[in-house]
């Protein structure tokens, strides 16, 4: 009993030991251990001692340029800047421009309400910048009232949506204003919606219910682009618009109207585009251009009839234009050669594209 008692206190003594050494051990690790957790809490993070104004540049530029528009959510949207650390976020908050380009759709899984809060947000943090406004929703009810409150500061504006829901609503000036791209989705002949005080305006684009349904200050207009239209319905803009540098134009043919349609004089246009007539052919519509300044011409073989050379040199002669670039569009059979474009008009350079394929360049 008594050896086993002795053993006892001989392992006690041992077990002593060792406690006193690892607890040194420990003492140095815990030593050790404050030692470089001091070195890291002095070291400073090169990014961290940036100029804010800095900082806030390189925000900008990870976003697409403006007025594209970044995504509301997700790793591409500003916000992810914000869930960086507490300075950042509160650069990126600061940083106005970051806030000032707002694209709304329903291609977004999130609801329209939620879309609208969010979009609250980023106006408010835009504080005083003008603004690039995308808008592909039919359902516009819960945005349109935040969308309206900031009208002022509206400078590249986009929707996609019902007449009935927007145009009504839409009232007092835009000063800041350059580019509208609207497309309306229904129409009603008893609503025509004039704005005049649009001091900046230059740029539309505009399909065939918003043609109908809006009075703008055409003249003063340097860029219009026209999609799925009747010449009916662009060509009176066209006689307001004596300012145009470049037109685009996406005219059908409209069945069962036989009023002829009057010439149109730009004697600013540059550029112009006529897009192809799809399932009925368009003829004659290029004839009707008076366009002496024109350089740049791009139009569809079909809109040219059978005899698409002799309509360009007619067209050429009619406008006393010095035809730069010329652009053939088609499908895949052409009435008439690729050679022999630019052997009727030696001094342009003509182009070719069939849909579906790319440019192709004939010298």
């Amino acid at each position: 009993m008594l050896s086993a008692l002795e053993k006892d206190r001989i392992r006690v003594a041992e077990i002593d030991v060792q406690i006193q050494n690892l607890e040194r051990s420990l003492t140095a690790l815990q030593i050790e251990k404050r030692l470089a957790q001091d070195r890291l809490d002095s070291y400073t993070y090169p990014v961290l001692v940036l100029p804010n104004e800095v900082v806030s540049e390189i925000f900008i530029h990870f976003l697409p340029p403006y007025p594209a528009c970044p995504p509301l959510t997700g790793i591409f949207s500003p916000t992810v800047l914000t869930h960086i650390c507490r300075k950042w976020r509160e650069i990126a908050i600061a940083t106005t421009t970051l806030w000032r380009a707002i694209h709304i759709t329903s291609y977004y899984r999130i609801a329209i309400e939620r879309q609208a809060h969010i979009s609250d947000v980023w106006l408010s943090r835009s504080r005083c910048c003008p603004l690039s406004i995308v808008v592909e929703h039919h359902d516009t009810e819960s945005l349109l009232e935040v969308l309206l409150h900031h009208q002022a500061r509206w400078e590249n504006l986009k929707f996609d949506c019902l007449l009935s829901d927007l145009l009504p609503r839409i009232k007092g000036p835009m000063p800041l204003l350059r580019d509208l791209d609207l497309s309306l989705y229904d129409f009603d002949p008893l609503l025509m919606v004039a704005f005049h005080d649009m001091p900046r305006l230059r740029a539309v684009t505009l399909n065939d219910h918003a043609a109908l349904s809006l009075v703008l200050p055409w003249a003063q207009l340097t860029s219009v682009t026209f999609i799925a239209v009747y010449p009916s319905e662009c060509v009176p803009i066209l006689q307001q618009a004596s300012n145009l540098v470049r037109c685009s134009i996406g005219a059908c043919l409209e069945v069962g109207n036989d009023h002829p349609v009057p010439d149109v004089r730009l004697p600013s246009l540059k550029s112009l585009i006529l897009g192809d007539p799809g399932q009925f052919q368009l003829t004659g519509f290029l004839q009707k251009f008076l366009v002496p300044a024109l350089h740049i011409l791009e139009i569809s073989e079909r809109s040219l009839g059978p005899n698409p050379i002799e309509s360009l040199a007619s067209f050429i002669s009619k406008s006393g234009c010095e035809l730069q670039q010329l652009h053939i569009t088609g499908h895949d059979d052409l009435a008439v050669s690729e050679a022999s474009y630019p052997t009727a008009f030696p001094s342009v350079r003509v182009s070719f594209s069939r849909y579906g394929d790319g440019w192709r360049d004939e010298e």
